[in-house]
């Protein structure tokens, strides 16, 4: 039995559910974070708006983005393969609206493949660009200079939306302590809930399944881990005025966060006119 034949008996559409469902174990707000996002692309962008889903995971944001603007197109890239795997034997390339990438953000090059999939159906620039929970792996300083990349590949007024946790100022300690006691809240309520399936309860159910399943997707495992291993852990600690100096900085005219829990924020930031 070959390798395709045996990959159809993994049943995507239900590693897909698991995914979400343990992302919203751990980020109960998640769907309201998402749809905050959404409403505002649909408000601000055309219906036949092109967004970037960065950091995209198995296409969590595109999948819901596609539905909720059916003329819309998205571009989800990611750097994980397991994940970019999953994301496109669940969702395919809806009927051509879908494009995957594989980028990596901590090499300024991967603005190059976006603007490929963007000649290839005839735009020159994104109207919008989505991310969720996932900018906060890089470092302080490469995230600066994504945020400057991602304002070059925006049209005049397309958005950027960060959706992560973003830290209060230390001349702000009652507002980091409500913060801090709400995390700490969320992790005791995780801890008497032992039927939900957590992050790392995922990762290792979905290797057994699948590589008892089509053993040749170990490729994929290994250099899942081998990225994870390698990872600079420096990341997580850029402060949310940090994330308003840094777009302000890029280019983008209008900064500000537009729905928030605690620190756990979404960020909206406006895009400018392009440089001369």
């Amino acid at each position: 039995m070959n390798s395709r034949s045996l990959e159809k008996n993994i049943d995507w559409h239900h590693w897909m559910k698991r995914w979400d469902a343990q992302q919203s174990y751990h980020l109960p707000v998640r769907e309201e974070r998402f749809q905050i996002m959404l409403s505002t692309v649909e408000t601000l962008c055309a219906p036949d708006c092109i967004v970037l889903d960065l950091a995209c995971g198995p296409g969590s944001i595109s999948q819901r983005l596609l539905s909720q603007l059916p003329q819309s197109q998205a571009i989800a890239a990611d750097y994980d393969p397991v994940l970019l795997n999953l994301g496109k034997e669940t969702l395919g390339d809806a009927q051509g609206r879908l494009h995957w990438l594989k980028v990596d953000l901590n090499d300024p090059q991967w603005t190059v493949q976006v603007r490929e999939v963007l000649k290839s159906v005839g735009r020159n620039s994104l109207d919008a660009v989505l991310s969720s929970t996932a900018l906060h792996w890089l470092t302080t300083p490469r995230l600066i200079d994504v945020y400057r990349e991602i304002s070059q590949l925006l049209r005049p007024g397309g958005l950027l939306l960060n959706a992560d946790h973003m830290a209060f100022n230390p001349s702000l300690p009652t507002f980091i302590r409500l913060a801090q006691q709400d995390k700490d809240q969320r992790k005791k309520l995780l801890s008497t809930q032992q039927e939900s399936e957590d992050f790392q309860q995922w990762w290792e159910a979905i290797e057994s399944d699948w590589l008892a399943i089509d053993p040749s997707l170990q490729t994929l495992f290994d250099e899942h881990n081998n990225n994870y291993d390698v990872r600079d852990r420096r990341y997580g600690k850029a402060l949310a005025s940090l994330h308003i100096s840094a777009l302000a900085d890029a280019g983008f005219t209008e900064v500000e966060t537009i729905w928030q829990r605690f620190d756990n924020r979404v960020m909206l930031a406006v895009s400018g006119e392009a440089d001369e």
